[in-house]
């Protein structure tokens, strides 16, 4: 399982993807609503959730990677995790997620879960903040 705004789909994503399959068969991206976004973020995404959630799935079809992509939810950060239960939640290099919360609702739903921190690709020039300026 991966996590991210996703806000016009570039290579780093791609490859956050490809270094994130790695831990599975199956892939489950989750995007993140766009009001979160600007809860988050202080502004809105360029793209609306269901053009980020179709890209992605677009994406992953072209890659024949088995997957698929899911809105996170607007009241509960945590409930993609109870309903799909991952067995890897695999971290962006600059994701800030606050471990002690992800570890403690891991915990809270009893299952197993690993959290890795995946490596950057090409951080200088494929970060999506970038592309704002």
């Amino acid at each position: 399982m991966v996590f991210g705004t996703f806000d016009n789909l570039h290579p780093g994503h791609l490859d956050y993807f490809r270094q994130a399959r790695r831990f599975g068969e199956e892939l489950i991206v989750v995007v993140a609503r766009d009001k979160n976004v600007f809860k988050i973020k202080h502004h809105w995404p360029r793209e609306k959730e269901a053009v980020r959630a179709r890209k992605i799935k677009t994406a992953l079809k072209a890659s024949g990677w088995k997957g698929k992509a899911v809105l996170g939810s607007l009241a509960d950060q945590w409930l993609v995790l109870k309903k799909y239960r991952p067995d890897v939640i695999a971290l962006g290099y600059d994701q800030k997620v606050n471990l002690k919360q992800l570890k403690s609702a891991i915990a809270e739903f009893h299952f197993f879960c690993e959290v890795k921190r995946l490596r950057p690709f090409h951080a200088e020039k494929y970060k999506s903040s970038y592309h704002l300026k």
